[in-house]
Order: C-alpha cells, then structure tokens, then sequence
C-alpha cells in the first residue's frame, strides 16, 4: 500500500460524445419553424432538445427572420369626409351596425393605431383621429 492511501484500481469512464449532429437542412426547418408570427423561441428550443441561444445563433447564421405578420396584409388611405344630416327624398334608410363583434382597426401614419366600433360616430372618430395624430 501506498503511503498516499491508493490501493485501489485505476478505472477511468468513457464518456460518449453527447453532441448532436444537425443537419443543414434540418437547421433551416428549426430555423423556419422558429420564424413564424408569434412563434416563442425556447418552446421551439425545447420541442428540439437545443438551448435557445444555440436556436438564436442558427437564425443569424441562416439569414432567420422572423415573417411580420402583416406581410401580405395591405392598407389602404382612408379619408373622412362629413356625412350629410338631411337625408334627400327618397333615400335609403342609413345601414346601422347592430353586431357588438363589429370593430375597426385604424393605423395612422405616425404608427399609432386605434381600434373603435363599427358604430362610431364620424365626427367622434374624426375627434379620437385629430387627437392621436397631434
């Protein structure tokens, strides 16, 4: 016995590489699944058994952004103009909104964006829309 209390045998462990080997192509479908609107990222990362900043370092990499969820969308210039209050003779009866679910999203130029009911009033919108604006 030695005087250090060694008498045991030397066993060492062998330790298998635990790394996984992704493929390009496989990247890009993580990548591409990470992309998509309102896609949260460290679920994506744990789905696939990756960290998220390994997730973040392939989107950089593979040119990954994330699509903007109005891509595709467009919009069209909206001008207000004042509603006659005397209706002509013979004219159809004004179309009220009587669904509650009815809203309108409005987004201004300088990016602000108002959501009102269908049913508003074009000279309260018109007010909300001067006051946003200034």
């Amino acid at each position: 016995m030695d005087m250090s209390g060694d008498d045991f045998d030397r066993r060492f462990d062998v330790v298998a590489d635990t790394r996984r080997r992704w493929s390009l192509a496989e990247k890009r479908k993580i990548v591409a699944e990470a992309c998509v609107p309102c896609a949260n990222i460290s679920a994506v990362a744990r789905r696939h058994g990756l960290k998220p900043a390994l997730l973040y370092r392939w989107k950089k990499e593979l040119g990954g952004e994330r699509q903007d969820p109005s891509e595709g969308a467009g919009f069209v210039p909206v001008t207000i103009t004042a509603v006659a209050t005397s209706k002509p003779a013979g004219a159809p009866p004004p179309v009220t909104v009587n669904d509650r679910h009815s809203v309108i999203d409005i987004r201004l130029a300088n990016g602000r964006s108002v959501r009102v009911d269908a049913s508003i009033e074009t000279s309260t919108l018109r007010h909300i829309i001067n006051a946003l604006e200034s």
